[in-house]
């Protein structure tokens, strides 16, 4: 009996704007956390892309490692880096994490 009293002594219902409120937040840190972190590198992976895709022989690379060399020939995912007179190595075309500017290495 008690219980049906204090469902009896509800306040009638009114608009509850609290619930869109309560996730005004949570979508507010959704949105900032994208446009710092997923968004930029989101960027950086088609930049990425767009180089390794761009990649020819004759370019001047950095590995993932620190080498330097020279492309010296392309397959699909396997590229063949020149980094001393004679001394090739074959990397996966992912290891490649920059083309340098040409003759970068004569003047290194």
């Amino acid at each position: 009996m008690w219980i049906s009293n204090a469902f009896a002594q509800a306040p009638a219902g009114g608009v509850d704007t609290g619930g869109l409120m309560s996730f005004l937040p949570l979508i507010l840190m959704f949105a900032v956390l994208y446009f710092i972190m997923i968004r930029p590198q989101m960027k950086r992976q088609k930049e990425t892309k767009a180089m390794l895709e761009a990649l020819a022989v004759g370019d001047e690379v950095v590995t993932v490692g620190g080498i330097l060399g020279k492309v010296s020939a392309l397959k699909d995912q396997v590229v063949t880096v020149e980094i001393s007179a004679g001394t090739e190595v074959q990397l996966q075309k992912g290891a490649i994490t920059t083309v340098l500017p040409k003759g970068t290495l004569k003047s290194a």
